[in-house]
């Protein structure tokens, strides 16, 4: 297997770990990216037959809404955060420069213990 269709395969396994991982159907899939992106060419990024592009890595990113286009192209190999980093970190973004500076406050005695 030549090295352009080693990365197609791997990226076609990361998506498809990352769908089941959410308990998405294909077509549910293709709905959340606005049905920009359809079933079938959803199933071929994750069969390695066909690779997807920056901007397809975007919109299936976004539609699964915790991971990065970079770490679904394969170019990054860090998990991605588990739900409760990313719910700190929605709460984060949420506060104001107060509740910022609270939380800051808080991780920082934490992580000193």
């Amino acid at each position: 297997m030549s090295e352009k269709n080693e990365l197609s395969a791997a990226i076609g396994l990361r998506l498809r770990a990352e769908r089941h991982r959410r308990k998405l159907s294909l077509s549910q899939l293709a709905a959340l990216t606005g049905d920009i992106l359809s079933k079938s060419r959803i199933s071929n990024y994750e069969q390695g037959t066909r690779r997807m592009g920056i901007e397809e890595a975007v919109l299936l990113a976004r539609a699964l809404g915790d991971v990065s286009p970079v770490y679904l192209m394969c170019l990054e190999d860090s998990d991605p955060l588990p739900i409760d980093e990313i719910n700190l970190l929605t709460l984060y973004r949420a506060s104001d420069e107060r509740g910022r500076a609270m939380i800051d406050s808080v991780a920082e005695s934490e992580a000193d213990r």
